[in-house]
């Protein structure tokens, strides 16, 4: 069974749009800031600080399957659903009140901090992600 990033996500009175829900924009964000924390402070706990080098956004999806409330706690769930060589992608679910509010995926590019080029990724790094992909093989 992979593993899981679980994190309970504070929501602002000002994250809200006109329809007092949290603006799809702000998700995002969400998102980004989850993910920044499992990466960059959770991966660096366990001895693993390359994360925090510089990474680009290749590709972002979201799918807002239901309006997410200020007030009820939101839980962003984090996996790995892709591997590559140079690349990887984290799949994002926002549960709130016990239902999925929305999905996710983030395609993640590792720069090197001296060239600030793509590069790819070290072993060490691919370990850890399988450990939170459905399968542990690396894709192309």
């Amino acid at each position: 069974m992979p593993e899981r990033f679980e994190m309970v996500m504070p929501l602002r009175w000002s994250d809200q749009d006109l329809n007092g829900h949290i603006n799809n924009a702000r998700i995002v964000t969400l998102m980004e800031e989850a993910r920044v924390v499992w990466l960059n402070t959770k991966a660096a706990a366990e001895g693993l600080d390359s994360f925090q080098c510089p990474k680009v956004v290749a590709s972002l999806n979201v799918e807002y399957i239901r309006p997410v409330s200020y007030g009820p706690e939101l839980t962003l769930v984090l996996d790995i659903s892709r591997i590559g060589n140079g690349s990887f992608t984290v799949r994002h679910t926002g549960i709130q009140q016990g239902a999925t509010a929305f999905t996710g995926t983030t395609t993640l590019v590792p720069l090197d901090p001296q060239s600030n080029r793509p590069r790819k990724l070290t072993p060490t790094e691919t370990a850890y992600l399988a450990r939170y992909a459905e399968t542990a093989s690396v894709a192309g």
